[in-house]
């Protein structure tokens, strides 16, 4: 396990350095987690427009995601990364405490 809250890979830092790049008023990349799903939970990812005070901010590389309170416990140890293929790109998440996940990954349990 990481010895941050959250890590990214090489790929993810670049993908989210490109999109605050394109959102001058964006502070970082919010990473959340929603009730959703056949699984429970779904990560939710937004421009953090804000930092607040409970916010947990990770920075790597020069670029900050910024972590919601609430999903500080369902994310700890996470790796995010980016991954292009022929049919699509999307970000990744490797998360140690996910006990189960559905059949289309939409969603998690831990």
């Amino acid at each position: 396990m990481p010895d941050a809250l959250v890590d990214l890979t090489p790929a993810a830092v670049a993908r989210v350095r490109d999109l605050l790049s394109s959102e001058e008023t964006a502070a970082g990349l919010r990473l959340g987690v929603k009730s959703t799903g056949c699984s429970g939970m779904s990560y939710k990812l937004d421009f953090a427009r804000e930092i607040g005070a409970d916010d947990t901010v990770i920075e790597k590389d020069g670029v900050k995601v910024v972590v919601d309170p609430g999903a500080v416990m369902f994310v700890l140890g996470t790796e995010i990364d980016w991954v292009e293929d022929k049919l699509g790109a999307m970000f990744v998440f490797r998360n140690p405490n996910e006990k189960a996940r559905c059949g289309c990954g939409e969603s998690f349990s831990v």
